[in-house]
């Protein structure tokens, strides 16, 4: 790894020089697909980087500033959700040696995450092993925080920065976060989640004096596995979709009476890491990134996601990996519905204003749209700014978060969307529509990879490239959500991999709830326990 790079990832965009011969069956990754051709976008390597270049410049949204109030491009979806995706990947998978120029084996991948959900990006290797994690150690160990933040919501205990090695650094170098996993330090708002995690595992400590730290690190645990599979995947997975996978979540019956159905995914021994999602599947969730944010009502601007240097050498952005400004505490109103104000609103998961039953009055929706960012569609459209990533996060061999997706997934010889559509029994889309999206009906400039016979798309012909596919499946899986807005879900294709790759790894994994105690019920949220849920509970509410 370059020791001059702000990014654990190394500079270098992940698996542009992996042999294309090699073919990985087991280990810490694997594919589900395994008797899948690779699919192939020109004639040799050169004519598919140009195809897949030509591609992803389709794919780069329209120019569109950061703003308040309603957006063309919003779903029902809270903005939130977005970086609980980011934490989860963060959670799972960390491949700090592979690089395009460094990794040439893709045998030789290795995931130096657990491929669970143990939050050993939180808990990094424990209090005796990392002890400058935790505080209260001749205790129960607590996480520690860093200094103040002000400007968000209003709790106990107050918002606050991570610990960072600001000791005797110059205003120039950066002063990293002391955390379990760098990543998470990546952006200010995946930055503050993180906290949110740590100001969640010590209320519960506080909560229960009499259980110890391996006991509240498996409670915290267990919630946040149930939250995953009962709040973050019915948000994101067509609801048929999710069922057919996790049926007890259609008879509201315990997981422990009706387990989940795999198709797919299956092990020999150990839950492994399939590259259709880690490579295709997962990566929706760039689609749903906003332009910039507000992080509070006391920041008179909302910061993009990347901009110009600030004073201090703080950019006017969210860039992280450095102190956040002291007033840019994160209002967890903004990113999901638990708006605390006076005459604030938070409506339940049937829709009904929180502890009334009844339906919000138009004005009040209203209102709580102006206040409320949501994430943007899950689609085939991705904000312009990631197609342009700043030297400092990435290198100029492909600055495109787009293009750097499409030939990763070439280089780990991904099947194509339809191919993995006909292996699941699904019928293929007819038509896979790229393009500039202003709203929710009218491409603004497009082309069918299935049938136009537009100069240098000839190669996409009934042979789209998964990720894409999977993005354009939203497209047929349109449905409104409890704010009024319309939101796009994953599909069949890309909605199966993602629902039984979290399904296989709680199966395969002997400590989680689903193999320790099934019939485990959250005591945070009288069983109704979610994202929303998390952070109330984190912020003293």
């Amino acid at each position: 790894m370059n020791n001059k790079s702000p990014t654990p990832h190394g500079r270098g965009v992940r698996g542009i020089t992996l042999s294309r011969s090699s073919l990985l069956f087991e280990g810490n990754f694997g594919r589900i697909f395994r008797a899948l051709p690779p699919a192939q976008f020109g004639n040799d390597d050169r004519s598919s980087l140009a195809s897949l270049h030509a591609l992803a410049v389709k794919m780069v949204g329209p120019p569109d500033d950061p703003k308040d109030g309603a957006d063309p491009e919003e779903s029902g979806i809270p903005a939130l959700y977005t970086y609980l995706g980011q934490f989860v990947d963060h959670d799972l998978t960390f491949d700090p040696a592979s690089s395009l120029q460094q990794q040439n084996d893709i045998d030789g991948l290795t995931d130096f995450r657990t491929p669970r959900f143990d939050l050993d990006n939180i808990y990094g290797r424990g209090p005796e092993d990392q002890p400058y994690l935790y505080f209260d150690l001749d205790k129960v160990p607590k996480l520690l925080l860093g200094k103040p933040l002000t400007g968000g919501t209003q709790a106990i205990p107050p918002a606050a920065d991570l610990p960072r090695n600001g000791g005797n650094l110059t205003s120039t170098q950066p002063a990293r976060a002391i955390i379990g996993d760098p990543r998470n330090d990546e952006n200010v708002i995946i930055s503050q989640l993180q906290g949110l995690f740590f100001r969640f595992h010590n209320r519960f400590v506080d909560d229960h004096p009499s259980l110890s730290f391996k006991d509240v690190q498996r409670q915290v645990r267990f919630h946040y596995q149930w939250m995953l599979i009962n709040d973050f995947l019915p948000s994101l997975i067509s609801r048929k979709v999710f069922e057919e996978i996790f049926p007890h979540f259609k008879k509201g019956k315990s997981i422990a009476d009706e387990p989940p159905v795999l198709k797919f995914y299956h092990a020999k021994d150990n839950a492994y890491m399939p590259l259709e999602f880690s490579a295709a599947a997962y990566r929706f969730g760039h689609s749903m990134v906003r332009p910039g944010y507000r992080l509070n009502d006391n920041i008179d601007t909302l910061l993009p996601i990347f901009g110009d240097e600030g004073h201090g050498h703080r950019p006017h952005s969210l860039r992280g990996f450095m102190p956040p400004k002291e007033n840019w505490g994160i209002d967890w109103g903004r990113f999901i519905d638990i708006d605390d104000r006076p005459n604030g609103v938070t409506l339940d998961d049937d829709g009904n204003v929180e502890g009334s039953g009844k339906k919000p009055t138009q004005s009040q929706l209203d209102e709580m749209k102006k206040r409320l960012q949501l994430a943007y569609r899950i689609d085939t459209s991705v904000v312009k700014p990631l197609s342009d990533l700043p030297p400092d996060v990435a290198d100029r061999i492909i600055a495109s978060l787009i293009e750097r997706n499409l030939v990763r997934g070439w280089r780990l010889r991904l099947p194509s969307g339809q191919d993995v559509a006909r292996a699941m029994g699904v019928v293929p889309l007819k038509a896979v529509n790229i393009g500039q999206f202003v709203d929710s009906a009218k491409p603004k400039d497009f082309i069918d990879l299935n049938s136009n016979a537009e100069a240098g798309f000839e190669s996409f012909k009934e042979n789209c490239p998964l990720w894409v596919y999977i993005l354009a499946e939203t497209f047929n899986q349109i449905t409104t959500g409890k704010f009024g807005m319309k939101s796009r879900l994953l599909g069949p294709v890309g909605g199966t991999i993602v629902a039984e790759t979290f399904a296989g790894l709680l199966k395969y994994d002997s400590h989680s709830f689903l193999n320790q105690d099934p019939r485990w019920q959250p005591e945070i949220g009288s069983g109704q326990f979610g994202l929303k849920e998390l952070v109330k509970y984190a912020l003293g509410k």
